[in-house]
C-alpha cells in the first residue's frame, strides 16, 4: 500500500469546522482596525534574507536558528517570512508610501520559523501585523495598546495581563547592555550554556530565559529603568500617564526585552497563564531606528503583532466563540424531480436573498435520514420539497431549533417569507 503524505510537522491544516471560528475572529479585528483608521497591506511570503538579518539581528534566535533560508535558482538567499514588521517597512520604502505621510498599516497571515513544535508554537503560524509610521510621541504607543484592549472587550476575553517595559534609547540601550555583560561575566559559572553564548551576542536574551535555575541570579542582575536617559524617561512615563487615564491596567516588568533587536522605548505584552509556556498573545513597541536602518530616513515607527493560533485556543478554552458550524437553511429535496428543481430553488432564493446561508442535500437518501443530516448541520430550518410540494407548488419549512409547527409557504411567497425571518 502506498504510503500517505502527512503535513509537514508543526504546520497544521485548519479544517472546515475551525475556519468559521478563526473567521469571526478575524472579522472581528477588521472591523476594529477599520475604526482605528488602519488600511491593510498585503505582503510577499518570500523575502531577501539580508531584510530579516539587518533588522532582526544576526545575533538574534530566529535569524540564527529559525528561518527558513535557501537559495533560488538565480543564486539569490531567499526566507520565508519569520515575523511581518520588517516586510512592511521594505514596502513602506520600496513604494515611497512615507512621502504621502503618517502612515497606519494592518496585514495578516502565515509566518514561519523552524522551531520544536507544541501548543501555541508552531512552525507555520499566522498573525494580524499593526504599524504606525511617522509619529514619535507615546500617545500612538498608547493608542495601540487601546486598540489591542478593545480587540480583547469586542471578542468577549477576559483576564489577559498587560506588562509594560521601556528599552530606552540606543545609547541609554548600550550603556545598559555593558552594565549587563559586567554583571553576568561575574556570575558566568552560574549560567547555563545558552546563556553564556548570549551574554556576548545579546545579553539583553539572557533576561528571558525560561530556566528555572537562573532566574534567582536574573532578578539580581542590573535593571534597564535605571539606565533609561531623560528623553526616554518622559516618554515612558506620559505612556502610563494615557493607560491610567483610560483605566487599563497593566504591571511594570523590567525583564521585558522582547527578542528582536529593533525595539526602542516603548515594548509591550498581553500574556496569559491559560496556555501553558506560550502565554504571549500579543506584543510590540516602538522601533524609531528600523527605517533609518533598511535604507530610509530616520522616521519613528511602532507596532504589534497578535498570534492568532494562540488567540483562537485562548477563546476555544474559554468558550466564546462557537464550535458548531451555522447556517440559515438546509433544502431536503425527496424524489428525482424535487432534486433537479431543489437547485433552482436554491439559486433563486441566493438570488432574491443574498443574506441567506443555504446549504442543498445531495446523494439522495429518504426523507428521516435527510432531516438528521439538516439537524446536524446547524440549520435554523429545513426546507422540505417533495412531490406533493411540487404538484402544490409549495415549500415546507421545518423549524429544527425552536417549537414552531411546520409551515407551508407557496414558492411565490418564500422569499420574502425567509427574508422576514432572518430580520425577526
Amino acid at each position: 500500500m502506498t504510503k500517505k503524505i502527512q503535513a509537514i510537522r508543526g504546520m497544521n491544516d485548519i479544517l472546515p469546522d475551525q475556519t468559521r471560528d478563526w473567521q469571526k475572529v478575524e472579522r472581528t479585528l477588521h472591523r476594529v482596525l477599520a475604526n482605528y483608521g488602519y488600511k491593510e497591506i498585503r505582503l510577499p511570503l518570500l523575502e531577501m534574507t539580508a531584510l530579516f538579518q539587518r533588522s532582526i539581528g544576526e545575533a538574534t534566535d530566529i535569524v540564527e536558528k529559525e528561518m527558513y533560508t535557501f537559495q533560488d535558482l538565480n543564486g539569490d538567499s531567499l526566507t520565508l517570512r519569520p515575523e511581518g514588521t520588517a516586510s512592511c517597512v521594505r514596502a513602506v520604502l520600496q513604494h515611497n508610501l512615507l512621502t504621502q505621510g503618517i502612515q497606519r498599516l494592518w496585514y495578516y497571515g502565515p509566518m514561519f520559523r523552524h522551531e520544536r513544535p507544541q501548543k501555541g508554537r508552531y512552525r507555520q503560524f499566522y498573525q494580524f501585523g499593526v504599524e504606525t509610521l511617522g509619529v514619535p510621541g507615546p500617545d500612538v504607543d498608547a493608542e495601540l495598546i487601546f486598540m489591542t484592549a478593545r480587540f480583547w472587550q469586542e471578542l468577549g476575553l477576559k483576564g489577559l495581563q498587560l506588562e509594560l517595559n521601556s528599552l530606552g534609547s540606543p545609547e541609554s540601550r548600550a550603556n545598559y547592555r555593558e552594565a549587563l555583560v559586567a554583571f553576568f561575566t561575574k556570575h558566568q559559572s552560574a549560567l547555563d550554556e545558552d546563556s553564556q553564548r548570549r551574554m556576548h551576542t545579546n545579553p539583553l536574551r539572557i533576561l528571558d530565559s525560561k530556566n528555572p535555575q537562573i532566574q534567582d541570579l536574573i532578578n539580581e542582575a542590573p535593571q534597564i529603568l535605571d539606565y533609561l536617559d531623560d528623553e526616554s524617561c518622559r516618554h515612558f512615563d506620559l505612556l502610563q500617564n494615557l493607560l491610567n487615564k483610560v483605566g487599563i491596567a497593566y504591571k511594570i516588568n523590567p525583564r521585558l526585552v522582547r527578542g528582536l533587536d529593533y525595539y526602542t522605548r516603548t515594548v509591550f505584552e498581553w500574556t496569559t497563564d491559560q496556555l501553558g509556556a506560550q502565554g504571549t498573545v500579543c506584543a510590540g513597541g516602538r522601533y524609531d531606528g528600523l527605517i533609518e536602518q533598511l535604507g530610509g530616513s530616520a522616521t519613528p515607527a511602532a507596532g504589534f503583532a497578535l498570534g492568532l493560533d494562540r488567540l483562537i485556543a485562548l477563546l476555544k478554552d474559554k468558550s466564546l466563540i462557537e464550535l458548531q458550524i451555522s447556517i440559515d437553511a438546509y433544502l431536503v429535496a425527496v424524489g428525482i424531480q424535487a432534486e433537479e428543481q431543489a437547485l433552482y430553488l436554491a439559486e433563486e432564493l441566493r438570488t432574491k436573498i443574498p443574506t441567506i446561508r443555504l446549504q442543498v442535500n445531495y446523494n439522495g437518501g429518504n426523507f428521516k435520514n435527510q432531516l438528521k443530516k439538516a439537524d446536524r448541520s446547524g440549520a435554523r430550518w429545513a426546507l422540505i420539497l417533495g412531490e406533493n410540494e411540487i404538484t402544490q407548488n409549495i415549500v415546507g419549512i421545518k423549524y429544527l431549533r425552536d417549537t414552531q409547527p411546520q409551515q407551508f409557504i407557496p414558492q411565490n411567497r418564500l422569499p420574502d417569507y425567509i427574508n422576514q425571518q432572518l430580520k425577526g
